[in-house]
């Protein structure tokens, strides 16, 4: 099941996102649900709308935290010319950096080089805490596609990675939540990053230094987890700078294509 956020006639609403590939000859559609599915039961509205006549938004709005992971492929890891770490590298991203598909990417005027960075995003579903690895599957809700937007010169300057990495639209995520896939085929899945078409990423998550359930279990060791909180899996090599009027597209196989424009920030 592919899960979404959009808007169409008011507030943003959930909907269960129905592909051509599921329904043969018939249009891609997103069928509209009651409530909140990472806070409880839902149910169908009846309402169906063309996907094409709706906007869609960013498919999660993590409750309290978006919990990054650093140099999680050893050729990323060899790029940045740092060694690779022995246990997960954790810093966080504010819940205001999240955007959703189509909406812009700002270029702040305190950075002079900002880099995309590809990503699997996991989405929490239950609240947790001390998760062993052999039971990460139980708090999965579904996973999406991210962009962990970096300040590349902050990073370095910094010292540490909050401002480099939180400002405000620096972490788009989507386009849907898709729930159907196992933890296993979740560790097997390629990832693309193009700019402006131009391919730049290509990695598979199979090459996570420490896989999707090593991360929950270690980040659950020192802090709750809560429903809608969101984990990014670590970006492979080919990261590179964007510019302001660059488009960047992030492509996982059997998630989906997450794409952003980026603007100079006195346009927003």
């Amino acid at each position: 099941m592919r899960i979404a956020r959009f808007v169409a006639d008011g507030d943003p609403t959930y909907g269960v996102v129905e592909l051509a590939e599921d329904q043969g000859p018939n249009p891609e559609t997103i069928a509209a649900v009651s409530g909140d599915p990472l806070a409880g039961p839902v149910h169908y509205t009846g309402q169906r709308l063309p996907l094409a006549d709706v906007r869609l938004v960013a498919p999660v709005l993590p409750r309290s935290k978006v919990v990054g992971i650093g140099r999680n492929y050893l050729e990323h890891a060899a790029e940045r010319g740092v060694e690779a770490p022995t246990e997960p590298l954790v810093f966080l991203k504010p819940n205001t950096a999240v955007i959703g598909p189509g909406e812009p990417i700002v270029y702040p005027e305190e950075t002079g080089d900002l880099h995309y960075e590809g990503e699997l995003a996991v989405v929490i579903g239950r609240i947790c805490r001390r998760v062993p690895a052999e039971r990460a599957a139980d708090v999965i809700f579904g996973y999406t596609v991210a962009n962990d937007v970096t300040a590349r010169d902050l990073q370095a300057s910094d010292g540490q990675w909050a401002r480099a990495k939180g400002f405000d639209s620096f972490c788009p995520l989507g386009p849907w939540i898709v729930t159907h896939l196992s933890l296993e085929e979740a560790g097997t899945l390629e990832l693309t990053t193009t700019l402006n078409g131009e391919p730049r990423q290509s990695g598979n998550t199979a090459q996570l230094i420490h896989p999707i359930a090593t991360l929950i279990s270690h980040v659950s060791a020192f802090t709750t987890l809560l429903p809608g909180d969101v984990i990014l899996t670590g970006t492979p090599s080919g990261i590179g700078p964007m510019e302001v009027g660059d488009s960047v597209s992030v492509t996982i196989g059997g998630v989906g294509t997450l794409t952003n424009p980026v603007v100079a920030e006195d346009a927003e």
